[in-house]
């Protein structure tokens, strides 16, 4: 199935229905092999703690790896 007919028939279940989903997410970050400076990006380089291993952060500071990982699950169905 094409990334683009998941991602619709996605779309049409939302519209019914609550979907619970669920992914790796965290094995599929630690395979990225992101060092502190990777998580902190720009807008926390000045943070005074350790922001190694806060994911969440990462869809502020590294959109595009988050999108990436969302897509190749759209596109494994």
């Amino acid at each position: 199935m094409s990334g683009e007919r998941t991602r619709l028939d996605l779309e049409q279940a939302l519209s019914e229905r609550i979907l619970v989903l669920d992914g790796a997410m965290g094995t599929m970050i630690q395979a990225l092999s992101l060092d502190e400076a990777m998580f902190r990006g720009e807008e926390f380089a000045g943070h005074p703690a350790a922001l190694d291993g806060c994911n969440d952060l990462l869809c502020l500071t590294l959109p595009e790896a988050i999108e990436k990982i969302h897509d190749e699950f759209l596109e494994a169905g």
